[in-house]
């Protein structure tokens, strides 16, 4: 691993991104054999490390026996080439590590184009590089081979990226009306509140859904280590029945073909009615998640929505009296704890049930057999009878009491 330590950036917050870009080169299957930094005001415009540290790393790399330098920073293509040509070693910057994680981890169709348009983004400007480098003999004198009169190898390249974008793009918009449709006739037709899981990867978010909905969602010790959204019923089930979606985690810097292209995976945390940001209390840098997070829920227009705070891994590690006093409203717990979870869950059921009424329904003997659909659809929180038939008191939603009250109430 490499980075330049830039001035203005605190040593904790340095470390925190090295650590974190350890763990990505965990999650793709790299041994991590050395780290290597270098202070600077800026980046070297030609090669990121200056001229005397590029000599040191390439001796380095040679002594450590490296075939791969991880980059903790989004560098240029021409920055790319050049380091790679000064070290004798393949470069790979932190965009590019996120990317290769996303693509490896992507199952979904939906994932899988989303992912595939942001590494195709991400490709056009280091195809405009390497044509660069390679000068006039990529110069076609022909039209051969599906290209123009003059067009090359490198222009043709960028023109089929163009086309295959606009290809998925369109596959995209095809799929996200599919799932609009779906998600409103089911919101018609059960009635159901929603709420998202967002926060930064590996907060415990998959564990906090496994441990809600009773799912077996995957649950691993590394960075995206799922992408595609999961949506389960909360259990045990509440009145208004809650649908609970985990979201694909944000991490620092994560790249804006990212954020782009999974704009219709985290359109789950745009149309819940509550986010529950999920933070790890035991990271010393939690305060980089909460800026994280916050950062990309705003680019992607969810500044409105509710949102619970909830600072997981406490078990771990954490200043608990410190979380409840600088975020006052906020749950401090453990996944691993069922009465932390019983808490949380309680705590997402009262948010929805803050808007239900109260009412009154009488039940002849002879319409028993509608019992069945008010304990579906509402909270029966009393029951007497008589000679005639059974009275319940019920709550829930507005239009669902409304409704029961037109045909059953007294």
């Amino acid at each position: 691993m490499a980075a330049v330590h830039l001035a203005g950036v605190s040593e904790l917050e340095f470390d925190a991104s090295l650590a974190e870009l350890r763990q990505l080169a965990k999650t793709l299957g790299f041994e991590v054999v050395g780290t290597f930094t270098q202070k600077r005001a800026g980046f070297d415009k030609a090669a990121y490390f200056g001229t005397g540290k590029r000599q040191e790393l390439k001796e380095r790399l040679s002594e450590n026996r490296a075939e791969l330098v991880l980059i903790d920073h989004e560098i240029s293509p021409s920055q790319a080439f050049n380091l790679e040509k000064e070290v004798g070693a393949e470069v790979m910057d932190r965009t590019m590590v996120i990317l290769e994680i996303f693509h490896r981890h992507a199952r979904s169709r939906t994932a899988r184009a989303q992912v595939e348009i942001a590494r195709l983004g991400y490709m056009a400007p280091r195809l405009r590089e390497a044509a660069k480098q390679a000068g006039p003999k990529d110069r076609a004198r022909s039209g051969t081979g599906g290209r123009s009169g003059g067009e090359s190898h490198g222009e043709l390249d960028r023109r089929k990226i163009r086309d295959r974008i606009a290809e998925l793009q369109k596959e995209l918009d095809a799929m996200a009306l599919g799932r609009r449709t779906q998600r409103a006739r089911r919101q018609e037709r059960q009635g159901l509140a929603r709420v998202a899981l967002v926060g930064y990867t590996n907060a415990g978010k998959s564990t906090l859904m496994r441990a809600l909905t009773g799912s077996e969602s995957l649950v691993a010790d590394k960075l995206f280590a799922t992408l595609d959204t999961t949506v389960r019923a909360l259990h045990p089930e509440t009145v208004p029945r809650v649908l609970v979606s985990d979201t694909v985690g944000f991490i620092k810097n994560l790249p804006h073909e990212l954020v782009a292209s999974f704009k219709s995976t985290l359109d789950e945390a745009l149309e819940a009615s509550l986010l529950v940001h999920v933070v790890d209390a035991s990271d010393p840098g939690f305060e980089r998640q909460l800026a994280v997070t916050d950062d990309v829920l705003d680019e992607i227009g969810a500044q409105a929505v509710p949102r619970l705070l909830v600072f997981n891994k406490i078990d771990r590690g954490g200043d608990e009296p410190r979380l409840r006093t600088g975020h006052p409203g906020c749950i401090v717990m453990s996944a691993r704890r069922e009465s932390d979870i019983a808490k949380l869950h309680d705590a997402i059921a009262a948010f929805f049930q803050r808007d239900l009424v109260e009412a009154e329904l009488f039940l002849p003997w002879a319409a028993q057999k509608m019992r069945g659909e008010v304990f579906a659809t509402c909270q029966v929180i009393g029951e007497r009878a008589d000679g005639a038939g059974a009275f319940l008191r019920i709550r829930g939603e507005p239009e669902t009491v409304k409704r029961l009250c037109e045909q059953f109430g007294r």
